[in-house]
């Protein structure tokens, strides 16, 4: 909500590209390694499944891989990259992505000291910061592969559709041969040199939280002020049609984590590090920083929704007992 989640609709414009999975363009590319089965890499696993390409999955539990079903179960994310065409990551952050490249046993590396990826395609799909991909990259290339980053948009049931928006940096030719394979997954543009994607997701997820605060905030304003939930509901989901996806954390008080709470604080950090740099005026992506904050101490594991508990509990503490919060009781 890696992520952004359900929020994002794909526009069309001459830099995308739709989802069409083919095999046909580029038919060197049939093994692909997966490092990394959470959330998003278990579906980005069974959409790749779907497609037809042979699998072999690593993650830092082995079971949790093993649970899917979907191929072999590699011991080291270098036994997993050794023989692949293509190798994904799609992991929780800049120290996992280093250990699982870099580490012992890491996919640059066959734990003996020689190093794996010559003629490696390599797709970096974490939100793990702007800094990661071009150290990344480098080590990549001197290994002999070849890098792109391709963060996501979506969250993984669009994954699972193949609806997601692929964000895509790196050279012309690298992301060519790995469009294959990306295409499964959804809408692919290309935004730029290596890196490129991965700065422009920290935007993705910057509006995200924006929207999603605007959204509980107006949610419960709307509730105290008479109005019938799900006609709040309606109209804000008319102005952000992706908000349908997440209609249970706002209308039911449900929060099951699609994108928790945790990890959107962790990339707005990154976010407003990155933004800093440039000393871009930022001052609404810092306040909803500051409120995902502490909707996050508090419940770090819950949906990004669960911002909306705040709103509640002082709608509750003014007498306000609203038809939402009293079906959640």
């Amino acid at each position: 909500m890696n992520a952004t989640n359900g929020l994002q609709q794909a526009d069309s414009s001459p830099a995308e590209v739709p989802a069409t999975p083919d095999h046909g363009s580029s038919p060197a590319i049939h093994r692909v390694a997966i490092l990394g089965t959470g959330k998003m890499g278990s579906a980005l696993a069974a959409r790749l499944s779907e497609a037809g390409f042979e699998l072999t999955l690593w993650n830092r539990t082995p079971s949790r891989a093993e649970a899917l079903g979907l191929g072999p179960v590699a011991e080291s994310p270098a036994a997993a990259a050794r023989g692949a065409d293509l190798v994904i990551s799609s992991l929780t952050g800049p120290d996992a992505v280093r250990a699982v490249y870099l580490g012992r046993d890491g996919a640059l590396s066959s734990g003996a000291g020689r190093r794996l990826g010559v003629g490696t395609r390599f797709v970096e799909m974490s939100t793990a910061g702007a800094d990661i991909v071009p150290d990344l990259g480098a080590q990549v290339r001197a290994a002999g592969g070849t890098l792109i980053d391709a963060p996501i948009v979506g969250a993984p049931p669009l994954v699972r559709s193949g609806d997601a928006a692929i964000l895509v940096g790196g050279a012309d030719p690298d992301v060519e041969k790995a469009r294959p394979v990306l295409t499964a997954f959804g809408t692919v543009r290309h935004v730029g040199p290596l890196g490129s994607a991965a700065r422009l997701k920290l935007v993705a997820n910057s509006m995200l939280a924006d929207v999603i605060l605007a959204a509980a905030e107006l949610q419960v304003a709307g509730e105290d002020a008479g109005l019938n939930p799900d006609d709040v509901f309606w109209i804000l989901e008319r102005l952000v049609p992706a908000l349908e996806a997440r209609r249970a954390g706002y209308l039911e008080d449900r929060h099951a984590p699609m994108f928790a709470l945790r990890d959107l604080r962790k990339d707005l950090d990154f976010a407003l590090a990155l933004f800093a740099r440039s000393r871009a005026a930022t001052p609404l992506t810092r306040a909803s920083s500051e409120l995902v904050t502490a909707a996050a101490t508090a419940t770090p594991d819950l949906d990004i929704t669960a911002v909306l508990l705040p709103y509640r509990q002082a709608a509750r503490s003014r007498g306000i007992v609203t038809p939402t919060a009293a079906a959640a009781r």
